[in-house]
């Protein structure tokens, strides 16, 4: 049961990328010549006009294949004979309809369950943040240049900030006051704390629609946020490859979280399913979006380029381009892969 979830989180996130894919080409007069689930041979496939629609053998990926998207073609519905700039809303589609799709998902759970605070259940005895004055109740509004809008933003800051002094701006009885904090070194959890103690736990404070979806806003904001610090973390050695995670590892930390949340219900389950779902949606957009070759993003530079020159960069060169893309990221995934399924047997 827990696998059998698991994909279909993973499928249906995947399939919601493509179908953003699909309608903005739709939209601009581009021939689909087929939309898919999965990667590898056909399990099944129904034609309806000039799309066919189909569900492959691997349930990992998923495309939105159009007409001269990769090669050449005469056709007026052609990918590459429309304009750049529609060409480039077909391409951003994907990633958007990620940060939407983990936008509505975020929508539903904290209405469900609120949204956690940034404020201050105590300080730690002995930290900066007793030395500075602050106290419980204190809210925290802003760490060097980031808003904070969740208490788990403070603890994301500690991290991709680990060892750095810090402006804090707080709240204190509808007044705002700004100190300086240096972390000092834990021995026992191996970080630098600050000495916040927070109230991490979820609350929910209002049933105004709008500030709902405000705070949803900030929830996919707060992953985006997570997905760019733990990407500067990898390149700066705060984590590495080994730490990271492919659709094997994926779909069995899903089906590891939906056991042991659904002990308590299967509502909780749910809530807990729509919370990776947001997680995996927004770091999925992000991923998509960075100018590597292959990716939407790679794609969008190359596109990009087009608009500012005014004409196309040399159809071979950027097709090499992204074959080598391809070629480096299929070595990434293997080596992720390997690493899932070493991890399982550990």
């Amino acid at each position: 049961m827990k696998i059998i979830i698991a994909l279909l989180i993973f499928s249906i996130i995947i399939l919601f990328h493509e179908l953003g894919h699909f309608l903005l080409a739709k939209a601009n007069g581009i021939r689909v010549n087929e939309f898919s689930l999965g990667l590898g041979p056909t399990l099944f496939g129904i034609q309806k006009g000039e799309t066919k629609y189909s569900i492959k053998l691997l349930p990992f990926g998923g495309a939105c294949m159009m007409e001269g998207e990769d090669s050449e073609s005469q056709d007026n519905k052609a990918f590459n004979n429309k304009s750049v700039w529609a060409r480039i809303s077909v391409v951003a589609a994907g990633p958007i309809f990620n940060f939407i799709m983990a936008f509505i998902f975020s929508f539903i759970l904290v209405c469900c369950t609120g949204y956690d605070l940034p404020v201050l259940s105590d300080v730690s005895e002995g930290y900066a943040a007793e030395e500075a004055g602050l106290q419980a109740g204190d809210t925290i509004v802003k760490m060097g240049n980031k808003h904070i809008h969740f208490y788990r933003e403070v603890s994301a800051y500690s991290m991709y900030h680990a060892g750095e002094p810090v402006k804090v701006t707080y709240e204190r009885d509808g007044e705002r006051y700004t100190t300086e904090l240096t972390p000092k070194y834990d021995e026992t959890t191996g970080r630098y704390l600050y000495g916040f103690i927070g109230m991490a736990a979820r609350e929910k404070t209002t049933n105004n629609v709008f500030t709902l979806a405000k705070y949803s806003a900030y929830e996919v904001e707060y992953w985006i946020y997570t997905t760019l610090g733990s990407l500067k973390m990898l390149f700066t050695g705060g984590v590495t490859v080994n730490d990271m995670s492919g659709p094997v590892g994926i779909v069995s930390a899903i089906g590891d979280s939906y056991e042991q949340s659904v002990s308590y219900g299967y509502f909780y389950a749910f809530l807990q399913m729509l919370y990776i779902s947001i997680l995996l949606s927004a770091n999925l957009g992000v991923m998509n979006l960075l100018p590597l070759p292959a990716l939407d993003g790679g794609r969008l530079v190359f596109l990009l380029v087009e608009a500012i020159r005014g004409k196309k960069v040399d159809p071979e060169k950027e097709g090499m381009v992204h074959f080598a893309g391809i070629m480096i990221l299929f070595a990434l995934m293997i080596l992720i892969m390997f690493n899932d399924i070493r991890k399982l047997f550990m």
